[in-house]
């Protein structure tokens, strides 16, 4: 039986540089691009300028892209929602960085606080909406860049798209 551990056999790895994975540049991965997320709305300095406010309908603006990837900034006044969506080939990571949203599914409503993320597949259906008396401002990555939003009927009546895959939520501090 081999004893040898493998820092006895590489040794120090920070010695080693060759055998590091080189920093990424941009993210590839789910869980990338949910850190990215999360790195961009713990600095407010980066997101906070570019917020504006439009009692018409949802504010929104490109705050950064990258292969194959888009960051949204948006912002909502009390009342302003999504209607029912699906965010066509594209997946995404919706990050609340200031205030409450609802979101509505047809497995049920979810309050979305600070620091709340939704990570969501393809084809997954949603509706979001300030239920509160305050504005919100929320973070959208999209991969691939968001081409397309069909909507969908609404869930009072009945839901015109099949069942979507579901998301996931990460509650992070």
């Amino acid at each position: 039986m081999n004893m040898d551990s493998d820092l006895q056999i590489a040794g120090d790895l920070m010695e080693v540089p060759h055998l590091l994975q080189p920093e990424r540049e941009h993210p590839v991965t789910v869980a990338e691009f949910a850190g990215l997320a999360r790195e961009i709305a713990a600095d407010r300095s980066r997101w906070a300028p570019h917020v504006e406010y439009d009692a018409t309908t949802r504010w929104y603006h490109r705050l950064r892209t990258g292969p194959g990837y888009e960051v949204w900034l948006l912002s909502w006044v009390p009342g302003q929602g999504s209607g029912l969506h699906d965010h066509g080939r594209s997946s995404g990571v919706l990050t609340v960085l200031q205030g409450e949203l609802t979101e509505r599914t047809d497995r049920g409503v979810r309050v979305l606080r600070p620091g709340t993320q939704r990570i969501f597949a393809p084809g997954y259906v949603h509706e979001v909406v300030n239920d509160s008396l305050e504005p919100v401002v929320s973070l959208h990555v999209y991969f691939p860049g968001l081409t397309e939003m069909p909507m969908h009927e609404s869930y009072q009546g009945r839901c015109a798209a099949p069942a979507a895959p579901a998301a996931r939520e990460a509650v992070t501090a």
